[in-house]
Order: structure tokens, then sequence, then C-alpha cells
């Protein structure tokens, strides 16, 4: 009934839901890129030579941010206070998931574990990211306000899924394979379940502001939910599989500019 290109061109379309969702995603783009930020300067030393990729991938996250930011400031608009229920990021870290921001935040090394703890969550997050950017690509690669923006985050967030791949396989020859394992499972389990809750108060606010019939909300609301159901059954497993990347070294080199995008 209500295909995703045409919810999408909706929120586009109205300066207020284009506002909210433009500054939740910057929000989140800059807290990935903060995190990424501290990762790479506490990485215990066995593991240093990880500090690169891992700048590049909060380089990138921050480059991101840029771009949402720019995004609302070609159309005049500011930023959005982003409600406390659609914080993405703030919700897996309230359900364990991750390197918690007050380790993130004192000078100790981080542990091995700690890094394929972060290693593991990123590969399931940036899972739903390449997707969702793959979504996107697909109905608005082309479009004249959007199109440029969408297309390099895809192709950055297919670069940081591939890291991600390429990095837990070596690691899982490293004698690993058993723990990501574990990890990757536990970050899956709840990453549905909080990209469900997200889902459904991101429409319950656009419903407010583009004001959607109840009949419209309910089904987008059911629509999330058989999501989360197929999810839970079995959907999860996309994100757990470990398959060497086409894409090698991904994040080998320097981060593009945000000035590409302008």
């Amino acid at each position: 009934m209500f295909s995703a290109k045409a919810l999408f061109q909706e929120i586009i379309d109205n300066d207020d839901s284009y506002r909210l969702f433009c500054s939740i995603a910057a929000s989140g783009e800059a807290q990935g890129g903060w995190e990424n930020g501290r990762i790479a300067a506490l990485l215990p030393p066995a593991m240093a030579g990880l500090a690169p990729k891992v700048a590049r991938h909060g380089a990138d996250e921050d480059k991101h941010g840029r771009i949402f930011q720019a995004l609302l400031r070609k159309r005049g608009l500011t930023a959005a206070d982003v409600p406390e229920e659609t914080d993405y990021t703030m919700l897996l870290e309230r359900r364990g998931i991750g390197l918690a921001h007050d380790k993130l935040r004192r000078d100790a090394p981080l542990s091995e574990l700690d890094i394929i703890t972060y290693l593991s969550h990123s590969r399931v997050t940036e899972q739903r990211a390449a997707d969702q950017m793959d979504m996107l690509t697909k109905y608005f690669g082309d479009h004249p306000e959007v199109g440029k923006a969408i297309r390099m985050i895809s192709n950055d967030e297919d670069n940081h899924l591939a890291y991600c791949h390429e990095e837990l396989l070596r690691l899982a020859r490293a004698g690993h394979g058993r723990t990501i394992q574990r990890i990757l499972h536990e970050c899956a389990n709840a990453e549905i379940a909080v990209y469900r809750d997200v889902s459904l108060a991101v429409m319950d606010h656009m419903g407010r502001i583009l004001k959607w019939p109840a009949a419209k909300s309910a089904v987008l609301r059911a629509g999330i939910r058989a999501m989360y159901g197929y999810e839970r059954a079995g959907g999860w497993r996309r994100m757990v599989s470990l398959s060497m990347p086409e894409r090698r070294d991904a994040l080998g080199g320097p981060a593009t500019s945000t000035a590409e995008f302008a």
C-alpha cells in the first residue's frame, strides 16, 4: 500500500520532516565518528596497526554528519533536537552493545576483547546502514537534492562493512572465532529489537508532522513489526555471517573530503 520510495519522498518534500530526518542522521553519524576516534586513540599496542583504519572509519562518519548538516543548510534549515527514543546509538549502548562510552572517555588502552567487540558491533550496525543506503540509492540516487549525498554515503558504508568482514576473519584465523560468533549473535539480537523500536518512534514523529491518518500509521507500524518478526525468525543471519569481501583493504587509504559532496 505504501512504498518505501513514496514514504521517503513525502519526508523529503516537507521541511519539518526533512529537518528531523537529517538531524537524526547527523547526530548518529557524529556519534559514530567520536566513538571510532576514541577507539583509534586507545588501541592496545599489539593492535596498533589497525589505528589508520579505525581513524578512517571515524573520519568517514564525521564526514557523513557534516553532509547531513550541509543538506539542512542548503534548504535554510537548522538541526532539530533528536528525540531520545529515536537515538539508535544511545539505545544500543543502553543494551550493553558495543563499547561503553564511559570506557571510551578514559585514557586506559582497550583490550583485544574490546576491539573484537567493537568490530563485531560494527559488522552488525554497518550491515543495517549498508542495507538502508542501498535502498535509498535505488530510489533516490539520482535525486537532484539528496542523490549525490546518498551515493557518497552508500559507498562509504559498503567500505565499512567490507572492512569489518576482513578484520573479523583475520581475528577468527588467529583463534578468536567462537568469541566473534558469540558477540555477533548478541549484537544482532539486540540490534533488531532496537531498530524496530527506533523505526516505530521515527514513524510516530513523522506521522504527527505529516498528519498521516490513523489507518496509514497503523499499517506502517504493522509493517515495521512484521519486519522485526522476519528478522527474529532468521533474517538476523545476514548480520552474523562472515565472508571475504570483494573490496579488500577498503579503509586502507585516506577518507574522501566533504568538499566532494559540496
